[in-house]
């Protein structure tokens, strides 16, 4: 059973830092695409970031040289690193995860299609 737990969320003032984390049991997690999505009020689903199996990373434009995706394969730990936030990227933050060898090429166009996600964890940026 394929489970993802976020944590790390939290109030942070425009221009701090955060870093969210997602821990992931059921399964192997350099073997699957992994991804952060993130949802503002009365918005859709965002694909912010997504690391493909071979380590390769991509971010969506608004969020690219402020925002890190990693993951640490020994602790089967997914982790987005925010920094130089703005008010705008006040959503909750979802982990979400897929098998599909070649999903990760467009994950972040199609974020509703991970199979599996992360019950969320709420970033709220203050200005």
């Amino acid at each position: 059973q394929v489970q993802l737990v976020e944590s790390g969320g939290g109030s942070v003032q425009a221009g701090g830092s955060l870093r969210v984390s997602c821990a992931l049991s059921g399964y192997i997690i350099s073997t699957y695409c992994m991804g952060w999505v993130r949802q503002a009020t009365g918005k859709e689903r965002e694909g912010v970031a997504t690391i493909d199996s071979d380590g390769s990373t991509s971010y969506a434009d608004s969020v690219k040289g402020r925002f890190t995706i990693s993951q640490d394969n020994a602790k089967n730990t997914l982790y987005l690193q925010m920094n130089s936030v703005k008010p705008e990227d006040t959503a909750m933050y979802y982990c979400a995860a897929d098998p599909g060898r070649a999903f990760c090429s467009y994950a972040l166009s199609r974020p509703r299609r991970f199979d599996y996600w992360g019950q969320g964890t709420q970033v709220t940026v203050s200005s």
